[in-house]
């Protein structure tokens, strides 16, 4: 059974079933629709952006996301043992931290180790697969968890809202608020994987990047900051100027080797748009814009065809995310933007994407 709300706007939002939980608690999924007839769907497991579809040059609706038709897709043992993290919001801390250690106000923390040697994306139970709760705001939806004092080993009850709306000008827009009953560390980020050309199994190695970005963090093994902050000249982080995605991807440099294709931060420069990716296929541009200081591109390097959704394989290179975020590993470097939130304080962030048509 579905319930449909119309906004003062004219973007509306019906709320279904998705499916249900092993103890029989509904899921749901909030469709979000404009009046030109965009739609974002958006489940409050994970806050997780499922199905975004736009216009292509032609006129017709694409979905321009990865991701799966059914709650029960993202909890099945393939997608969990795949590491995706496919549109869901990520948390507490997003990204990887060092061996999963760091300390704050003097005192040691020892977070989950769960890739390789190091913490990524929040522990073993990240806000990726908690259940949020849900209310219908004007022209979207917003999700709230409260994360407990010690939950994945984070210090402070955390109280966490992401707002999903869907503009008349075909802008899906996220903004983020975060408090805390004591000191502790906040990176969010949202996991998408976009896919402009109006085919989900093929890959986004000919789609076309520009990032307002001219400096990156390099990284060691285990995907791991050095600490430096280098300029992109010369490397394959380099997308000033518009460039194909396959140029970065395929570059022989020890980044790229590291990362088996692109799996870095790249560090914005103060103007906006922060980043554009268009799809010659389809016709359909988005432009990314942002309050966070930098962005992981990272170009489903590990995909191996063996997850499936929306009737697609999910091949190599089959989608491409932008998370913006602050940096990795940010609670070890003093010196990067500090990711440390102190009781009495409020973050905020917001990352928007807009869609057109390559004119």
């Amino acid at each position: 059974m579905s319930t449909a709300q119309t906004n003062h706007s004219k973007t509306t939002v019906e709320r279904t079933v998705f499916g249900q939980t092993p103890t029989g608690s509904d899921i749901h999924l909030f469709t979000l629709r404009n009046a030109n007839g965009a739609k974002a769907c958006v489940t409050n497991y994970g806050a997780t952006l499922t199905h975004l579809e736009v216009p292509d040059r032609d006129g017709q609706f694409r979905d321009v996301v990865l991701g799966f038709d059914s709650y029960e897709d993202y909890t099945s043992e393939a997608y969990l043992k795949a590491g995706a993290f496919m549109g869901c919001t990520v948390g507490r801390v997003c990204n990887r931290i060092d061996h999963g250690r760091f300390q704050l106000e003097g005192k040691p923390y020892q977070m989950a180790v769960n890739n390789g040697d190091h913490h990524l994306h929040g522990g073993l139970e990240g806000f990726d697969k908690k259940i949020w709760e849900a209310s219908i705001i004007e022209d979207g939806v917003e999700f709230t968890y409260v994360s407990p004092d010690g939950e994945e080993s984070y210090p402070g009850e955390l109280t966490v809202t992401v707002a999903f709306t869907l503009s008349a000008a075909n802008e899906l827009k996220l903004a983020y608020r975060a408090t805390t009953n004591k000191t502790t560390v906040v990176n969010l980020t949202n996991h998408s994987y976009f896919n402009l050309s109006g085919d989900l199994s093929s890959s986004i190695l000919d789609h076309e990047l520009q990032v307002n970005a001219p400096l990156y963090i390099p990284v060691k093994e285990g995907s791991i900051p050095t600490g430096e902050i280098l300029s992109v000249k010369g490397t394959p982080l380099d997308f000033l100027q518009p460039k194909k995605v396959k140029k970065g991807v395929m570059a022989d440099h020890p980044q790229t080797v590291i990362a088996n294709g692109l799996d870095q931060t790249l560090v914005f420069d103060a103007h906006q748009p922060a980043a554009v990716l268009s799809s010659a296929a389809s016709g359909i541009r988005m432009e990314v814009a942002t309050s966070e200081p930098g962005i992981q591109l990272y170009t489903a390097n590990y995909f191996d065809g063996t997850l499936q959704g929306k009737g697609r394989t999910y091949g190599k290179h089959g989608g491409i995310a932008l998370e913006t975020q602050h940096f990795p590993d940010s609670p070890n470097h003093p010196h990067f933007p500090t990711v440390v939130l102190q009781p009495g304080e409020t973050f905020h962030s917001f990352t928007a994407f807009k869609f057109s048509v390559i004119k």
